[in-house]
């Protein structure tokens, strides 16, 4: 689910509503948390006020994301105050930050519970009608959200997490306060799980990390600890390759990718998100030699100075950055690069800022996430308020660098024109249902014509004949691959 995504479609039956803020792992959490809530028999409303049950699922990276929250926090308490059955529960990132700011601000939520608690979900809103408000936030857990039970609005499609946490130390960067340490989940639990998808029908699958060229490493050392010892049960959690050959301590992200990527029935695979200074040649090469691994790389740079990125502790320069994208744009053929920026953080002078836009143009972005820099409680960047931009001057730089971005996304989509695409259908255009949209593989979004309707999951070629900054436009050519899943039939009310 997209930020803001929402469930829909109730019967008869105790409802739920999903609303999501932030990144894929909330996206990713909030599926988990809908499987849950469904087993426990309730169903998905059309709206949030039709709803039994509300479960805002939130992210505290950006400022604005708090500000949406207490938001709509204040109109939920109408609708308590209505209807005082409704449970009211806050999920995610900020209640694993803030849990004690949310039961202030709003005392009329039921439950708070953190992102090492999804799986509780269900049980402490049960705990909640019987008991009165509930909060559990666990400091730290090595349950995976993909162990759960999933309800997928895009049912060709799906999240596969390989690891939680990160042991990064990003000036800027909550989330290794409240996603905690790295910790990866077992080499042959994934596969295995990425089968059971594919015989599902699900023919996309996206791998999900915090920082996912770190991938395995804390498994590598801990079979390395063993005193030269490869334990019975090294396969299933490193892989062959690993077990078979060099067993130094190392990431498995690039054999990872060989592996999802033979598994039949996934035809695309993606990843989000590597960190530029852990990108390997190895993964390189699993980019370039597996066929279902899509030409799309997502490497935030976040700033194009040297001097902000070492306040920022990113582990990398600039021209380290460039030469990392070359290698891969090198062997990765028609690959597209999208990226993260952040603007104004503390101390960037005029010319740090001029560095960034040099570093953009020469990078050739076809997307990118821009944001002004937002100070996080409890991060090392927080504590530089005397050090922090105006945010006139911030704001200015914004748009003096989307003109760039936008200049290179533009060039990159207008050289599309005239080409055959294989797009995998998403569904009809929200602004005209006689349109449908498709990604394609390097997850540029297409409009097009089709004489009759295709079911999302279908993949299809498409003609381009337009180009516009943030998408195609173009006309279908042919099917040559029919949807695979399974139609959600919708549960008759009781």
């Amino acid at each position: 689910m997209a930020a803001g995504t929402e469930f829909g479609h109730g019967d008869g039956r105790r409802s739920y509503f999903v609303r999501t803020y932030g990144c894929q792992m909330n996206e990713h959490d909030s599926e988990r948390i809908a499987g849950l809530l469904e087993a426990d028999d309730l169903v998905a409303a059309p709206t949030m006020a039709d709803a039994d049950v509300i479960v805002l699922n939130t992210c505290c990276i950006r400022e604005n994301a708090d500000n949406k929250l207490y938001g709509q926090l204040g109109h939920l308490k109408r609708l308590k105050e209505e209807r005082p059955e409704v449970q009211i529960a806050v999920a995610g990132c900020l209640a694993q930050k803030d849990q004690d700011l949310v039961r202030q601000r709003a005392p009329h939520v039921d439950v708070v519970f953190g992102t090492h608690n999804v799986a509780r979900a269900a049980d402490l809103l049960t705990e909640a009608r019987v008991s009165g408000p509930v909060t559990e936030i666990l400091a730290e857990s090595d349950e995976f959200p993909s162990a759960l039970p999933v309800r997928r609005d895009a049912q060709h499609a799906a999240w596969v997490t390989i690891q939680i946490g990160c042991d990064n130390t990003c000036a800027f960067c909550i989330v290794p306060s409240v996603r905690g340490r790295e910790i990866s989940r077992p080499f042959g639990e994934l596969i295995d799980e990425v089968h059971r998808l594919a015989a599902d029908g699900v023919s996309e699958v996206t791998l999900l990390g915090q920082n996912v060229n770190s991938y395995g490493r804390d498994i590598t050392l801990a079979l390395r600890g063993a005193n030269g010892h490869v334990p019975a049960d090294a396969v299933w959690r490193a892989g062959g390759a690993w077990a078979s050959g060099r067993r130094t301590a190392r990431p498995l992200f690039g054999a990872l990718l060989r592996a999802v990527g033979e598994v039949e029935g996934i035809e695309r695979v993606r990843f989000t998100s590597p960190h530029p200074k852990d990108l390997r040649a190895d993964v390189i090469s699993a980019m370039a030699e597996t066929p279902a691994v899509c030409e799309h790389l997502h490497l935030p740079l976040q700033s194009g100075s040297d001097a902000v990125l070492r306040a920022m502790h990113r582990g990398y320069t600039a021209q380290r950055f460039l030469d990392r994208l070359g290698a891969a744009r090198a062997a990765v053929d028609d690959l597209a690069v999208s990226t993260d920026i952040i603007v104004g953080f503390p101390d960037e002078s005029e010319r740090d800022f001029a560095e960034t836009l040099e570093v953009v143009a020469a990078a050739r972005f076809d997307s990118a996430f821009t944001f002004v820099f937002s100070p996080r409680p409890g991060t090392e960047a927080a504590e530089l308020a005397d050090r922090f931009v105006a945010p006139a001057v911030a704001t200015e730089r914004m748009e003096r660098l989307r003109t760039v971005i936008e200049r290179s996304a533009r060039l990159g989509n207008e050289s599309r024109i005239g080409r055959i695409e294989e797009v995998l259908v998403e569904g009809p255009s929200k602004r005209d249902p006689a349109i449908l949209t498709g990604r394609t593989r390097q997850n540029r979004l297409v409009h097009f014509s089709a004489s009759e309707p295709l079911r999302t999951g279908t993949y299809a070629r498409v003609r381009v004949r337009e180009a516009a900054t943030f998408h195609l436009s173009g006309e279908l050519v042919e099917v040559t691959a029919p949807a695979r899943h399974r139609t959600r039939i919708p549960v008759a009310a009781r």
